[in-house]
């Protein structure tokens, strides 16, 4: 699928500064240290512009930095929380306040942008402990659960799933519903589509992930539900939206978390974008698929946060 000049040019500059991690994943000598690399990652994705009307701040979540994003206009008490993609390895809330600014003045919400902790210096399950705090930190702040919903990218869509399932596991409240954007769903690598879409997704492919699942992993298991939300015992969750696009890596395993939520009677919608790469979501102010594709997400937690409140 041919894009337009500026969406190549980008979609380029991104693909170059995530092919940045793969040295220092092989163990090879670079001239730039890994927070060097983190942060030339973060300057590409936060080339990305904030939409006007909303105002971005750090925030402390009972213990986890992170990002606050505000809207002009916003319900009050609507609350996202949005986990940040880049393979536990990379990506950061700063990086991600253009996508955050979208969704928090199409869904009127406050958008929290949690910073976990990533690996290898702190590998699993740390990520996944921290964007937990910052869900029991939302609640200790005394906002309405049936009033929050999750949304996340790549491994933050597969945290969408995880961190649910861990908020179950430990008694507390569950969000109204949760939106997982390209998810990283499967650390096992066993859809068909990691070999047959490799090469057609530029941001992601099978080397790619899976140096960052053995930085992530640090000896545990691919399977490990909490590392891979389609082994996940996920009963009782509220409704999810999951997006992949056809062109992915991922494909397959979003496609299979869709079906594993549907079969333990989670109520699912799937969309398959056919042409799109992984999170083009990033790209909605210059990409019409992008935008429409982040509307979609909009709706579908409005309608979770409203079905979820009393009549």
């Amino acid at each position: 699928m041919a894009f337009s000049p500026l969406v190549q040019t980008r979609l380029d500059a991104w693909v170059a500064s995530a092919a940045d991690f793969g040295p220092f994943l092989l163990g090879q000598e670079t001239s730039t240290t890994l927070n060097e690399q983190r942060q030339a990652y973060e300057q590409v994705l936060a080339t990305h512009p904030i939409p006007p009307g909303v105002t971005c701040r750090d925030v402390d979540m009972g213990g986890v930095s992170g990002m606050l994003v505000v809207p002009d206009k916003f319900t009050e008490g609507r609350v996202l929380l949005y986990i940040h993609g880049g393979g536990y390895v990379g990506g950061s809330a700063r990086g991600y306040l253009g996508l955050a600014g979208h969704l928090a003045t199409l869904l009127g919400a406050k958008v929290y942008l949690p910073d976990y902790r990533l690996a290898p210096e702190h590998p699993f399950p740390a990520p996944i402990d921290d964007t937990l705090q910052s869900y029991r930190w939302l609640l200790d702040q005394g906002n309405d659960p049936k009033s929050i919903v999750f949304s996340g990218d790549s491994a933050g869509g597969a945290m969408v799933v995880s961190v649910m399932v861990k908020a179950h596991n430990a008694g507390l409240p569950l969000p109204a519903g949760g939106a997982a954007l390209s998810p990283w769903a499967n650390l096992e690598h066993t859809g068909a589509s990691i070999d047959n879409r490799d090469g057609l997704d530029p941001q992601a492919s099978r080397l790619g992930l899976t140096l960052l699942a053995k930085a992530f992993l640090n000896g545990a298991l691919p399977t490990d539900p909490d590392a891979s939300p389609v082994f996940a015992d996920v009963r009782g969750l509220p409704p999810i939206l999951v997006q992949i696009g056809e062109n992915e890596v991922m494909l397959s395993d979003a496609m299979r978390l869709a079906t594993h939520l549907g079969e333990n009677r989670v109520r699912v919608s799937l969309e398959v974008w056919p042409g799109m790469f992984h999170v083009w979501h990033l790209f909605a102010a210059i990409l019409p698929e992008g935008m429409q594709a982040v509307k979609n997400v909009a709706v579908f937690l409005d309608h979770a946060i409203r079905d979820s409140q009393p009549d």
